[in-house]
């Protein structure tokens, strides 16, 4: 969130933490990407490591457990609901060796070149400026750093459910968060350009039409990689900071 955003936005988001079942972190496939383009040894072993938007916690513990571990690993969230369940589950698992704080991502309280490796993973969305989010991504990055960023893409089939929501006067929302803002991998790009890192990599699976009661899958476009990645539900983007 950027600073002034509305408190409506907080306490949506503290109940909504708080109200959230209990999933398995392995499954979501943002999370397979995010792994196959990791190189522990580049971005984890010994690095200085955030995770912004860290939820419950799942993926930093995920992080926590690698070998070699992180130098240093910071577990931030804007829901102090969130921050706390994240804690005490890391506690309950005797996982220790992460840093849990609350931050905002629009307005990190971090200084310039503080991490080697940042992770935002499906967060820029729910925020009002995500370029402003992306801005504060590069700017806590140190130069020869990776950004890790995923987030969804509506340049398909759900992209067109949102505007048949708009035009029935009805609010899009993706598990009842507060902020959805219709991020394209285009946008995406052009954003993570725009803060002045070079990207690497970048990918997007899922391929479906939204229906009534439930959902057509469209798995012949996965055969047509990688152009039908453009046309993938969920987008990840992995960017380098330039050396000085």
């Amino acid at each position: 969130m950027t600073p002034g955003a509305p408190p409506s936005a907080r306490a949506a988001y503290e109940t909504w933490h708080g109200a959230l079942p209990a999933v398995d972190p392995t499954t979501p496939p943002w999370i397979h990407m995010i792994r196959a383009a990791l190189d522990p040894a580049r971005d984890l072993a010994g690095r200085r490591v955030l995770e912004i938007g860290c939820g419950r916690g799942d993926f930093a513990r995920w992080l926590a457990g690698r070998q070699p571990p992180p130098g240093r690993l910071v577990a931030a969230d804007f829901a102090i609901s969130a921050v706390a369940i994240a804690r005490r589950t890391a506690a309950e698992q005797g996982l220790a060796g992460i840093a849990w704080q609350v931050a905002d991502i629009g307005a990190l309280d971090f200084p310039d070149a503080s991490f080697d490796t940042v992770f935002s993973l499906e967060t820029i969305e729910h925020t009002p400026s995500p370029g402003r989010a992306v801005e504060e991504l590069a700017r806590v990055l140190a130069p020869g750093g990776r950004l890790f960023l995923t987030t969804p893409s509506y340049l398909n089939g759900s992209g067109l459910y949102r505007i048949y929501l708009r035009l029935r006067g009805r609010r899009f929302q993706e598990a009842g968060q507060p902020i959805n803002q219709p991020m394209l991998l285009p946008r995406t790009l052009a954003l993570v350009r725009r803060a002045g890192l070079r990207v690497l990599a970048f990918d997007a699976v899922g391929h479906s039409l939204p229906w009534p009661g439930g959902a057509i899958e469209l798995a012949w476009l996965e055969r047509l990689r990688p152009w039908s990645r453009w046309l993938g539900v969920q987008s990840m983007i992995v960017a380098e900071k330039a050396a000085r």
